[in-house]
């Protein structure tokens, strides 16, 4: 089972989490691992302080390639559950933007599909960062840092 949430307010990860996982497609037994990601916003980046962040994106566009991310990881580790749940909108620092958690029946395929997704979505995921420095400056996000 694949579900991917995209919010533009914000989330409680954990509670995602338990949401997920009580659904009557959640099959626990088959799982014998999980692995999970939380990514917050920090409140700097090259080299400025950064009081917020504007996070947008094109729903069906991003929708459809997060399933493409999603669908590939299933394929390529052998995964049995993934739950990705990513923000949009005004992001303040400390706030959760995206929860990536999968679920396998060992632990390798869980840890390396959980990076695999993560760094496929910072790459190749069509969001569009817009920071508020503390200067009063707004600035586009050129590159993602590196994983």
């Amino acid at each position: 089972m694949i579900h991917i949430e995209i919010h533009e307010q914000g989330f409680e990860p954990y509670t995602q989490l338990t949401t997920f996982q009580q659904r009557d497609e959640f099959i626990a037994s088959q799982c014998g691992a999980s692995a999970l990601f939380i990514g917050t916003m920090r409140d700097f980046n090259e080299g400025d302080d950064v009081q917020a962040m504007r996070l947008e994106h094109y729903p069906a566009m991003t929708q459809k390639q997060l399933e493409v991310i999603t669908e590939s990881a299933v394929e390529k580790h052998g995964l049995n559950h993934v739950l990705v749940a990513h923000r949009v909108g005004d992001i303040l620092p400390g706030d959760p933007i995206v929860l990536v958690a999968v679920w396998s029946a060992h632990r390798n395929a869980s840890f390396d599909a959980c990076r695999w997704i993560m760094e496929e979505l910072k790459h190749n995921a069509p969001f569009w960062k817009r920071e508020t420095l503390d200067s009063g400056e707004s600035r586009w996000v050129e590159k993602n840092t590196a994983g």
